[in-house]
């Protein structure tokens, strides 16, 4: 990934998706912030114990990192409701999708171990940001948000380019109950360990709902591996929430 920095705010950006100069993306780290421990802190989340105040600061940092683009959050559910963010609707949103046709509005997915895939088809000028637990994986959430691209604006999914934020890898991801917390057919990907590659998962998901295998760009970094740079709730527990963000630009 291409780390960049504005006014002393880190992010990183997918060599897939740097080059459409009408969109706008980044994955922030969790420094350059406004919030104390254990928060610190580029802390995204009102929902973790911060202080609102440093939330709100944090936010308009990273909206001024996104051309000063409107940031548009939702309640995640771990689940695979897909919401269509349009100018007929408006926030508070809950889901853990959400797809958008709509200049200057800029998808954000908060995150801690989970995936965000951002998501753009230049033909459309459409945009998509998934958050993709381990219980998004195994609902399929990727290929619901695409579905809705597809049904909802005609996309089609060869034209889409694809971003896997970091999250846990398949280092770090060891599920100890997998018999009884995922399904037989995603066992395959596991190793002798009870780790799980949801890396693979996403991008095999990417493929199965029709994107082109050279147009998905994975980050491959483990977020529990790298808490310097990122929040971790396997490695932390209580900490913050940092941002995987996209749109386009007016």
């Amino acid at each position: 990934m291409i780390l960049t920095k504005v006014n002393g705010v880190s992010f990183f950006q997918f060599p897939n998706l740097i080059s459409f100069p009408k969109l706008r993306h980044g994955v922030f780290t969790r420094n350059g912030g406004f919030s104390k421990e254990p928060y610190s802190s580029l802390n995204l989340s009102l929902s973790v114990g911060d202080d609102e105040w440093a939330i709100k600061r944090n936010r308009s940092l990273v909206s001024m990192c996104m051309d000063n683009g409107e940031l548009v959050f939702t309640r995640q559910m771990h689940d695979a409701d897909v919401i269509v963010v349009s100018g007929s609707n408006s926030a508070p949103f809950v889901g853990d999708a959400m797809v958008s046709d709509l200049e200057n509005r800029m998808l954000a997915i908060k995150i801690a171990d989970c995936q965000s895939v951002l998501m753009f088809d230049p033909v459309r000028n459409l945009v998509a940001n998934v958050h993709s637990g381990w219980r998004g994986s195994i609902k399929n959430v990727i290929g619901g948000a695409i579905d809705t691209m597809t049904e909802r604006f005609g996309c089609s999914p060869s034209d889409i380019f694809a971003g896997i934020s970091p999250s846990l890898g398949p280092c770090c991801a060891e599920f100890i109950n997998y018999e009884r917390e995922i399904p037989e057919q995603f066992w395959k990907y596991k190793d002798s360990a009870n780790h799980f590659d949801f890396w693979r998962i996403s991008t095999d998901q990417l493929c199965g709902a029709g994107v082109m295998p050279e147009n998905i760009y994975s980050s491959g970094i483990c977020t529990k591996c790298n808490t310097g740079l990122f929040f971790s709730y396997r490695g932390e527990k209580t900490t913050g929430r940092f941002a995987a963000v996209i749109g386009i630009r007016e």
